[in-house]
């Protein structure tokens, strides 16, 4: 090989030598992989799942194992091959999947699927704070469960995702659900949900002015419905105004205004979110006597206990009842009935809080790393961390404020 050649060759090896070379991915030290369970939910009315086979395929890419109990996601329209073909574990015993580092579900657990959950493992999963049992906190707090209530996780901004998510879906499905009773084909008045040329439109009255409201607006006033908006903070119906960018008919609560315009209603729609654990009964039994014959009402805030006297929980088998003749609809999960797009949605904000929870090293670091996420858990090592819980139920007491506060 002539001494030309030679050098030709070091040009190509030293040129090679500068360009991007393939090098495995360091891992944080401090970085943990989490064993995640995702069993069948059990109750009759939910449908819905926690993770979507897309935020599988991610979570196991970054190093997690994800345990999925068959046919979990057979009511959102998800089969076991989806989540399989992605990296998740189909697991057929009970016991395996609880046996999980964190347990992601939509309803809370039983009592008895609380039995299954390891000692100190983190349970993520909705409350149900206003039809909660003393029984069922008990149980946490004798097994030492880390829990975090999806009506408390917040963002970094201070709002609630899944809350805002969830309503989100439920007001935009209210007004379909009331065009569904109304009519006469589910023993309804026999109107249309709007109005058309020549015929007076129907009249809608909402209770609250917050995410529900604001997207049970939106459909209102697509559909041509003479609609009243009532709420106790002023600001938020100016807020609720300037979303749907129209001049919709709002008030305070002013109770001869409001007994007024039920009379006239077609539909009442509750949507009032509790503040500090409580939530108001806004419309009372007199009024809603008051109402027309074959009136609807739809209480979305039943899960927190309602804000009309007459509501009382009903189930998406048997979703109404009649009281003084007035067509009660007081279906707890509302986004159950569209279970896959729910599924999506719930997904979609616990995958990067599952991600991040990794990356700090499991549930206590990212507790005492970020304010934001610890206002989500309401039980922690055997003590409820959320004061109204405690208060109500007059259980033990532990601020994790001060936690933080005595690590640094």
């Amino acid at each position: 090989m002539t001494e030309e050649n030679k050098s030709g060759f070091e040009k190509i090896g030293r040129a090679a030598a500068l360009y991007p070379q393939e090098k495995q991915l360091k891992r944080d030290k401090k970085a943990k992989s989490l064993s995640i369970g995702v069993p069948l939910e059990m109750g009759k009315q939910e449908n819905r799942i926690s993770l979507k086979p897309e935020s599988v395929e991610v979570l196991v890419q970054n190093g997690h194992q994800v345990n999925v109990e068959a046919s979990a996601g057979n009511s959102a329209n998800y089969a076991d091959t989806d989540y399989s073909e992605v990296g998740a574990q189909i697991v057929y015993d009970r016991k395996t999947v609880y046996a999980s580092d964190v347990i992601l579900k939509v309803e809370p657990p039983t009592i008895e699927e609380i039995g299954l959950i390891p000692s100190g493992a983190t349970l993520i999963s909705a409350l149900q704070p206003a039809s909660q049992s003393i029984e069922y906190l008990k149980a946490l707090q004798e097994k030492k469960i880390i829990g975090l209530a999806y009506e408390f996780i917040e963002d970094k901004v201070g709002g609630l995702p899944i809350v805002r998510s969830m309503s989100e879906i439920a007001g935009s499905s209210v007004m379909l659900i009331a065009a569904e009773l109304l009519s006469k084909t589910n023993s309804g008045s026999g109107v249309i949900l709007g109005g058309v040329t020549g015929v007076p439109p129907t009249k809608a009255v909402i209770i609250g002015a917050g995410t529900v409201a604001e997207y049970a607006t939106r459909a209102a006033l697509g559909l041509g419905v003479d609609l009243q908006v009532f709420d106790n903070r002023v600001y938020k119906l100016r807020r609720l105004k300037h979303a749907v960018g129209w001049q919709v008919h709002t008030s305070t609560f002013d109770h001869p205004s409001l007994g007024k315009a039920l009379e006239s209603a077609d539909v009442l729609i509750g949507a009032m979110r509790a503040e500090n654990g409580v939530n108001g009964m806004v419309v009372s039994e007199e009024m809603i006597a008051n109402m027309k014959p074959n009136s609807l009402v739809i209480d979305v805030s039943i899960d927190q206990g309602g804000c009309i006297e007459t509501s009382r929980l009903t189930t998406l088998d048997a979703p109404t009842f009649r009281k003084y003749d007035v067509v009660h609809y007081c279906v707890p999960n509302i986004a159950s009935r569209v279970p896959r797009t729910a599924s999506i949605a719930i997904s979609n904000i616990l995958t990067p809080i599952l991600i991040q929870m990794g990356e700090a090293g499991g549930i206590e670091e990212m507790i005492l790393r970020n304010q934001w996420f610890m206002k989500g858990v309401y039980a922690y090592k055997g003590s409820i961390s959320n004061q109204h819980l405690a208060t109500k139920y007059n259980l033990n007491f532990k601020d994790l404020r001060l936690l933080m506060a005595a690590r640094f």
